[in-house]
């Protein structure tokens, strides 16, 4: 059974963009609130208020193959948004508030979530962008039973998703979010994430690999290469900047530690098994012991 772990949404409030941006052309009032129709299904979605599927969703068995159709729906239209934003009067302010999944909370705090308002398009874009990327990854998980091309394609796609955001977006956006209060928006996390997806992906791979009865020795660097990407993940986590998602769930850092330390000792397995197939037997033995040295190291000791 392949490790996984469900990355926490963050929540949102209404925006009716009709309301708060000033057009006197009646086209575009119309694409307004075509814009505004989009966004409240995302909304409806991320923060579970709607038991209600629409006809063009019906046919989705998965809710998450849903809410990614949401999302694809309402991205082309908030990019076109962003691109003309400097042509759009304001009549108000935008009122774009985001709650981060990823933080530490009390079960009051998940019933009552903390918003952060920050009056900037580009700060929807990255939270959608981030929902989209942490969706995919959902429904790589959901295929890796039935269809594992489809899974790892998923999970390489979240992975460019995040990588984009770490890269191209949220560089230019950090002067203007709330420090340390939404680690979904901040490089370092978004391209620990990139990697994860990455290592999540070959994961299935391996797996495959191993049903397949592939040699000891391939498993052990498939299994290596995981590894290096958790770790180079884990660095990213831990050097992260001071005051930057202090608050980073513990569930979450748990999960990359956790699955670092089982690839690694996986690794080392195939490693032994091949080195006992060439009767190195004491030098089997010794990969093995450091191995389970290592893992007892590195796997968090609480439940």
């Amino acid at each position: 059974m392949t490790m996984q772990y469900l990355i926490p949404e963050p929540k949102t409030k209404e925006i009716v963009f009709e309301k708060v941006l000033s057009t006197d052309d009646s086209a575009t009032l119309v694409e307004f609130k075509e814009l505004s129709a989009k966004r409240k299904a995302v909304e409806e979605s991320v923060n579970r208020t709607s038991n209600v599927t629409d006809a063009k969703n019906r046919g989705l068995t998965s809710p998450c193959e849903q809410d990614l159709n949401k999302l694809g729906a309402y991205i082309p239209l908030l990019f076109n948004l962003v691109h003309y934003a400097d042509k759009i009067k304001k009549v108000s302010d935008l009122k774009i508030r985001w709650s981060s999944g990823l933080i530490s909370q009390t079960i009051i705090q998940r019933k009552c979530p903390k918003f952060f308002q920050v009056d900037n398009l580009m700060f929807e874009l990255g939270m959608v962008l981030f929902i989209h990327a942490v969706k995919l990854r959902e429904r790589a998980m959901e295929l890796v039973t039935t269809d594992i091309k489809k899974s790892v394609a998923h999970y390489r796609e979240a992975s460019g998703v995040f990588n984009h955001l770490s890269h191209e977006l949220l560089p230019s956006l950090q002067s203007s979010l709330p420090p340390g209060k939404l680690p979904e928006l901040t490089p370092s996390l978004c391209s620990s994430l990139s990697l994860l997806c990455l290592a999540e992906g070959q994961a299935v791979t391996t797996k495959s690999a191993e049903a397949g009865g592939k040699s000891e020795s391939l498993l052990s660097k498939l299994h290596y290469g995981i590894t290096q990407m958790l770790s180079e993940a884990s660095a990213l986590l831990s050097s992260r900047a001071n005051g930057e998602f202090k608050d980073l769930s513990s569930r979450f850092l748990e999960y990359v530690s956790t699955m670092r330390a089982l690839h690694e000792l996986k690794s080392q397995k195939h490693l032994a098994k091949m080195l006992e197939s060439e009767d190195r037997v004491g030098e089997a033995i010794g990969v093995l012991r450091r191995a389970l040295a290592a893992a007892r190291k590195s796997v968090p000791s609480k439940d």
